[in-house]
């Protein structure tokens, strides 16, 4: 029941991230696109660390070719996720209306992902669970900063946009739930070793295609290595979680 307790409250903290959008309220625009881009750089490093230096090795053995196959599978399903359903809008100019609610419901499906991936690491080990929920909180913080971007230029009012975002965050708690219920409760008791492979090739997929590329758009060379420092410093501050 303590791991219950533990998957619960790490997946809402995860979901209350969805009212970051708040600080469109209290900082100017041109400030929180700054800050996010540093998290940004923050997350790919904690993505790309969590993926290779704690769901892979515990996946490996003794399934380690299989593993890889594994992967690959999580790189490609996020890819075709990406193309069909929750396409992040970087660019100036983004389609209005229909985007946000597809949007709304592609974030829902990646945020019930991300509760399968975060139950899955607690029922293997509190200390993976722990890392696995950092790498999410950290890629979590400026996406969901951009979703509410989103929703805001699609249509909907601050207030409105805020409360729809907190709704599709919820279901990471849905999906920790139900991976639960599945690994205790019923007869089909899943390969943690295949979903922990599954979740590194989706932190690998969100950190190369999604995150890294934005860091590269940059020409300042100051910025650029203050976002090399932290994008290092993700990685690092995940062996220093493998290391405790």
């Amino acid at each position: 029941m303590s791991t219950f307790i533990l998957i619960l409250a790490s997946t809402f903290l995860v979901s209350a991230i969805s009212i970051i959008g708040i600080l469109f309220l209290v900082l100017r625009k041109k400030l929180l696109d700054k800050i996010s881009l540093m998290l940004v750089s923050f997350a790919s490093g904690s993505l790309l660390g969590g993926a290779f230096l704690h769901l892979i090795p515990e996946a490996l053995s003794p399934y380690d070719e299989s593993v890889f196959i594994v992967i690959l599978v999580g790189i490609f399903v996020f890819f075709l996720l990406e193309k069909s359903l929750w396409k992040h809008c970087h660019e100036k100019e983004c389609p209005v209306h229909p985007f946000a609610y597809l949007n709304l419901f592609g974030d829902g499906l990646h945020n019930f992902i991300d509760g399968l991936i975060i139950a899955a690491s607690f029922l293997v080990s509190i200390p993976l669970g722990t890392a696995t929920t950092l790498a999410v909180i950290f890629h979590e913080v400026p996406q969901e900063i951009g979703d509410f971007g989103i929703l805001v230029y699609g249509g909907l009012s601050k207030n409105k946009a805020l409360f729809y975002n907190f709704l599709t965050a919820i279901t990471a708690i849905v999906g920790a739930t139900f991976m639960y219920a599945l690994y205790v409760f019923s007869p089909f008791i899943p390969n943690m070793a295949y979903l922990l492979a599954f979740a590194a090739g989706s932190f690998i997929y969100i950190a190369t295609t999604d995150l890294i590329p934005e860091l590269r758009k940059e020409r300042n060379l100051t910025i650029s290595i203050v976002q090399i420092i932290l994008l290092l410093g993700g990685i690092t501050f995940m062996w220093v979680i493998k290391t405790i």
